[in-house]
């Protein structure tokens, strides 16, 4: 032990010595604090860049990897116009490599922002990388491992002692039968009536009550389960077939918190919500790709830019390779009824939820409400009219006040020239 302590006591200041300078060394490199860059790249340059991808801009990932001189992209981003002012060679060579299209002055950023910046767009670039790069590894095929045929020998050798060991134990067996005859005497065959399975059964059927009781027991069960199928035919309750495009109401209406209108537009001005077109999409992915975080762009992001026949690499669209989306009908009423989005949604005021349910936490949309006759007569029993500061009921007042003061009122006024009184 004593041999240890000096051991120790003679090399710990040498490595205590090597520990402090690689230290400083780690430290001596650190630029930049990727984590705070994170926020500031995204509050300032997602407009137009990414990092492995070109937008507006070219993707980042490559152009800050490849370009070291961190003096020049910082007075780059800070005040490219000035650069570009003073002739400044790199300055046009980007100038000139981007179409001559100039990029926004962000004076306000400090040395120390852009070098987050720079050390933010690096690690991000460098995982990118090292994940495309990455291939998986495929285990060699070693055959049966040394355990599995030791146990299998086992299992041999434990089978062969069992057979012994019965063998040895029917032997013992046939010399007692055989040195006392009395045991292995057969007892005499005892002959037994057949047995009649069906007979408790035939006991019960010659109950004339118990018939009774069971044929009046099975006939109302027989009647509540039709009147019940009778009942739900044609009511979807809990509907949610599969759609073209996951689209995730959850994400959209529940997390970002995006007005049901914005896509519905037609629900406070027309009969009905109207399906969004995929160019009301576009106003927001036309830049967002895929989700907060993830490294690789969405599939179901995908599917909208091929149905645009829109590239994101050019930003360009294509009309020959245009289709439309084939989207399922979730709500669906008969042809005789009447039901108009317009004068539920602006007229009375009612949520989107009072008929599709909590849309914000569905993943996919169902048919959460029945929308049977029974159903919305209970709604419009409970729900009281909005009379303040509406324009359609007023209306109505002013013609109940021609009718009391007898004077004449026309259809029109009525509403009878209104386009839904016939086409619907």
């Amino acid at each position: 032990m004593r041999r240890l302590s000096l051991l120790f006591k003679q090399y710990s200041r040498s490595v205590f010595v090597i520990a402090g300078l690689a230290f400083l060394s780690t430290a001596a490199r650190a630029q930049g604090d990727a984590s705070k860059g994170e926020g500031i790249f995204k509050a300032n340059c997602t407009v137009c860049h990414k990092i492995d991808q070109k937008l507006v801009g070219p993707a980042l990932g490559p152009v800050v990897t490849t370009d070291t001189d961190d003096k020049w992209l910082t007075k780059w981003i800070q005040n490219n116009q000035a650069l570009i002012a003073a002739k400044d060679p790199k300055a046009i060579s980007v100038l000139n490599s981007n179409g001559g299209g100039t990029m926004t002055v962000f004076a306000s950023l400090s040395d120390g922002d852009v070098a987050n910046i720079l050390a933010y767009v690096r690690t991000t670039w460098a995982d990118i990388k090292k994940k495309q790069s990455s291939t998986p590894t495929v285990a060699a095929d070693t055959g049966p491992s040394d355990l599995t045929i030791y146990a299998l020998i086992g299992v041999i050798i434990l089978a062969v002692v069992i057979i012994l060991v019965l063998n040895r134990v029917i032997g013992t067996l046939e010399r007692l039968l055989i040195k006392n005859p009395q045991l292995a005497a057969a007892e005499p065959e005892v002959e037994t009536a057949p047995v009649d399975r069906l007979a408790i059964l035939k006991k019960y059927a010659k109950n004339k009550k118990l018939v009774f009781f069971v044929l009046v027991v099975g006939t109302l069960a027989l009647g509540s389960w039709t009147w019940m199928t009778l009942w739900t035919t044609n009511v979807h309750t809990g509907y949610q077939p599969e759609q073209p495009i996951h689209f995730p109401h959850d994400l959209h209406a529940g997390a970002m918190k995006i007005d049901c209108q914005y896509c519905h537009s037609g629900a406070y001005k027309s009969k009905n919500a109207s399906i969004p077109s995929l160019n009301v999409c576009m106003n927001c992915h036309k830049t967002i790709d895929r989700r907060l975080g993830a490294t690789e762009a969405s599939a179901e992001i995908a599917k909208i830019y091929d149905a645009l026949g829109y590239d994101p690499k050019t930003t360009k669209y294509d009309s020959s390779k245009a289709r439309p989306i084939q989207w399922v009908r979730i709500h669906s009423l008969p042809d005789f009824v009447y039901f108009n989005h317009s004068q539920h949604v602006k007229v009375q005021g009612l949520k989107c939820q009072t008929c599709h349910g909590p849309v914000e936490t569905m993943k996919e949309v169902y048919q959460y409400s029945p929308l049977t006759m029974k159903w919305c007569i209970q709604c419009h029993r409970r729900t009281k009219v909005n009379l303040g500061n509406n324009a359609y009921y007023d209306k109505m007042e002013a013609v109940h006040d021609l009718i009391k003061a007898g004077k004449p009122v026309t259809e029109a006024q009525m509403g009878g020239i209104e386009c839904g009184k016939c086409h619907y």
